[in-house]
């Protein structure tokens, strides 16, 4: 038995998300039927992270134990040709038996992208999250620093999910701007939020997002996010971003 581990790069708009569903396509479900071509049995492809709904991904990382004895360039090469176009496998690798996407990793990367004026372009409106009123980023960077160390994160995570634990440890959470330019006509001014951290609740980094764009707006004091950090309901925190502005940049071993 082989054990791959793949990384791989999607664009997540028009899929239920990374896991399999009942019903509509999944990054997930179209890897492993790109593998059954390559293995002529079923076979299960795990993810570092289980992104959801519209959620994209550049460093995602996969996993999956096969028989088959073709190199990794023509794996590559063969997943891509059965992929849509908005899901890429950069690169394949021969890893140890003991690999595993999700339970080998040490930390993960995620970025989120704010369009931040009236009118978005359309090469990128479907990776950000358009916020039309002017944001204070000085206030949304004392913010974001509050988050740094090990809290328990209960206030950021979805109603109705119930992890054993809700601590986690964030070891990078700041904001910069940056610009997108596709175009001659068209340089897109961003607010990037960018987070690493040991694990993530369900919908954390959305719902960290929502509440330092209410610090932006003015609807919260900078200072007030270390006192979310006790335990409070999700209520007491802000709205959950989109999920369009959501990117899991990297994940490490």
């Amino acid at each position: 038995m082989r054990n791959l581990k793949l990384t791989v790069s999607y664009d997540g708009t028009r899929f239920v998300g990374w896991q399999r569903q009942g019903e509509g396509k999944s990054i997930q479900g179209l890897l492993e039927a790109a593998f059954m071509e390559l293995e002529g049995a079923s076979c299960t492809v795990h993810g570092a992270g289980r992104t959801d709904a519209g959620v994209h991904a550049s460093g995602q990382v996969a996993s999956v134990r096969v028989t088959f004895m073709h190199d990794v360039k023509t794996i590559t090469r063969a997943l891509n040709a059965q992929l849509p176009k908005e899901i890429r496998v950069t690169a394949v690798e021969d890893v140890g038996s003991e690999f595993h996407a999700r339970f080998s990793a040490v930390k993960k990367t995620y970025r989120y992208l704010i369009f931040n004026g009236p009118v978005v372009g359309p090469f990128i409106n479907r990776f950000v999250w358009h916020v039309r009123e002017p944001l204070d980023k000085t206030a949304m960077v004392i913010a974001a620093q509050q988050l740094l160390g090990t809290h328990d994160f209960n206030v950021f995570k979805s109603a109705g999910n119930d992890p054993s634990t809700t601590i986690r440890t964030l070891l990078h959470s700041d904001i910069s701007e940056a610009q997108a330019t596709l175009t001659d006509a068209h340089v897109q001014k961003l607010l990037v939020y960018e987070v690493s951290g040991d694990g993530f609740l369900h919908h954390m980094v959305r719902a960290i997002v929502g509440t330092l764009v209410d610090v932006g707006l003015g609807r919260r004091q900078a200072n007030s996010i270390s006192e979310l950090l006790n335990g409070l309901p999700r209520s007491a925190a802000g709205p959950t971003a989109p999920s369009s502005g959501l990117l899991l940049f990297r994940v490490d071993y």
